[in-house]
């Protein structure tokens, strides 16, 4: 009954998962080869929460502590991730796109083809997780890792569970309102925050308890992985998923839908505006297309305002008043605590016990990086092979325009959205800092926030490269994201084992925190490298744009 929609949307969707399904399974057996060298039972006098915060189980040996961090950490954000970019595509992509109409024109109801777009996410999930269990005792097996007493499968029907209901989540918000983006957006906003509160809540006083009301708290809340299936989280998450599932059932019987992209962006509005309207209508140009990078910006705006968002808000502004409410003996372990530790989430050794320790391991460690490099690779992706995808680069080309121009064009809308980003991270943890009282310097806050900007825009470059050389969108995403999940690992890995010490220098991320800009200022000598990188990488994306053959078809 569900063959065709189901069979067409898994053709579209199982490569994504594959990959990145291989490349976590490959990051796995580095990580396990790694830790296996070395001491880890320091780890046992830790805080419980501090361990829960970066995934390391009770006990943690080589195996424990490769699959609960490669799993619970980047496995859980990767799937989950794959997971909201399918549910938001299912209904609103289709709206977005102009094909539910062609959808709707063959024999099926609404519940047919919304029936077919979950059974392809549950499919895939489960596909998914179903491959890094078998990955982890394959691994295991053969560095002669012993897994015993672990709870391996517990722990992927966890990470299964927690992956639908971000899935659904995105599917059901789809599904009523037809906005692909406010289906990610908010999809991925609960995700990031109920991980940074499910880390941070246990750790100030009186609020245990808060992380309860996230999601992500029945992922791994229970300890799967060292004690086994928490049925009553598995319901909350299962049971949250098939509710959301009826919601959207709901939504979509109910609602008119688009059989095209409608609506007008945020350029169009502001030139609509007589107070606004003299300035955006010069800055948008003629009907010509002579003002590529205002329409790439203006189509990505949503992107933005969700990101700028989070960390301005989220990681920028909340974080100060927090700081000082959290527990004064915790504070004070924190000075025991190994730099090994920090390293796991990107920190180059930062003191929690100092209010900048405290930023460089929520806020700058992975999350002003990761909002970067998510800006640069979307925009990055889509600058070219977006347009090749949807048959518009022939439009843009056939303008008085150069190839060079193009691919210029949309990288200044690449760089603007990305060093926006890196503003608000500033001013963010700048006004955090003074609602806290906490006396951080503004300048190394710019420091910092520079250099995560830098490090965003080297991977946006490279996705613009891959864009250019492929014309493929996928090829871009996944590629990009396969070399900075590698790249990350490689810089934490690096810090803990002096075998891999010398590779640091490959990875853009050895030119980020190292030199501990929120403590000591800018390091020009690692921003000249990540700035080099960055401008090489889109040199390389013009001169292969300019000699490929382009793709006058989806």
């Amino acid at each position: 009954m569900l063959a065709n929609v189901f069979t067409k949307t898994f053709q579209d969707r199982w490569r994504g998962v594959g990959i990145a399904s291989i490349s976590l399974a490959a990051l796995l057996a580095l990580a396990m080869a790694v830790y296996r060298e070395f001491d880890l039972s320091f780890y046992d006098d830790m805080p419980e929460v501090f361990r829960s915060m970066v995934g390391i189980p009770d006990g943690a040996d080589a195996a424990g502590l490769s699959i609960g961090v490669l799993y619970g950490l980047y496995g859980a954000f990767t799937l989950a991730g794959l997971a909201i970019s399918m549910g938001s595509a299912s209904i609103a992509g289709e709206e977005s796109s102009g094909t539910m109409g062609l959808l709707l024109g063959n024999p099926k109801s609404r519940t047919h083809i919304l029936a077919s777009k979950g059974a392809t996410l549950v499919a895939l999930s489960a596909l998914g997780t179903l491959f890094l269990w078998g990955a982890a005792h394959l691994v295991a097996d053969f560095l002669n890792v012993s897994v015993t007493g672990m709870h391996v499968g517990s722990y992927s029907f966890h990470l299964f569970a927690n992956t639908l209901f971000y899935g659904f989540l995105a599917f059901a918000i789809g599904a009523w309102t037809g906005s692909r983006a406010m289906a990610s957006g908010v999809a991925a906003g609960l995700m990031i925050v109920g991980f940074m509160v499910a880390g941070i809540a246990p750790l100030v006083e009186g609020w245990e308890n808060v992380a309860k009301v996230f999601p992500w708290y029945y992922f791994d809340g229970a300890d799967p992985i060292g004690n086994g299936p928490s049925w009553g989280h598995l319901t909350v998450l299962l049971g949250g998923s098939a509710l959301l599932a009826g919601i959207a059932q709901i939504g979509l019987n109910r609602r008119d839908l688009r059989s095209q992209t409608v609506g007008e962006n945020l350029v169009d509005r502001l030139r609509a505006n007589p107070m606004t309207k003299k300035v955006f209508d010069r800055l948008a140009g003629s009907t010509r297309v002579s003002r590529i990078w205002i329409k790439t910006a203006s189509e990505h705006q949503g992107l933005l305002i969700i990101t700028a968002y989070m960390m301005f808000f989220l990681m920028g502004v909340l974080m100060g008043p927090l700081y000082g409410l959290m527990d004064e003996s915790l504070l004070k372990f924190s000075d025991q605590i190994p730099e090994a530790m920090y390293a796991f989430v990107g920190s180059s050794g930062g003191n929690m016990s100092t209010a900048e320790g405290f930023y460089e391991l929520e806020t700058f460690g992975m999350m002003a990086p990761i909002a970067v490099i998510v800006v640069g690779v979307v925009i990055g992706s889509q600058a070219l092979a977006g347009e090749e995808a949807k048959r518009t680069m022939g439009l843009l080309l056939s303008n008085p325009l150069k190839r060079s121009t193009v691919v210029i064009e949309k990288t200044y809308a690449m760089i603007a959205y990305a060093v926006a980003v890196g503003v608000f991270t500033w001013a963010g943890v700048w006004i955090g800092s003074l609602l806290g009282r906490l006396g951080m310097s503004p300048v190394n806050i710019a420091a910092a926030s520079l250099l995560a900007t830098l490090v965003g825009l080297v991977f946006g470059a490279l996705s613009l490269v891959l864009s250019a050389a492929t014309g493929r969108v996928k090829i871009a995403v996944f590629g990009t994201v396969g070399v900075a999940l590698a790249t990350y690992l490689i810089n934490s890995i690096a810090i803990l084992n002096d075998t891999v010490e010398g590779l640091a220098v490959l990875s853009p991320f050895n030119y980020y925190l190292t030199s501990d800009p929120l403590n000591t200022g800018m390091h020009w000598g690692n921003a000249a490298v990540l700035l080099g990188t960055t401008g090489v990488l889109i040199l390389a994306a013009v001169w292969l744009f300019d000699r490929r053959d382009l793709r006058q078809t989806g």
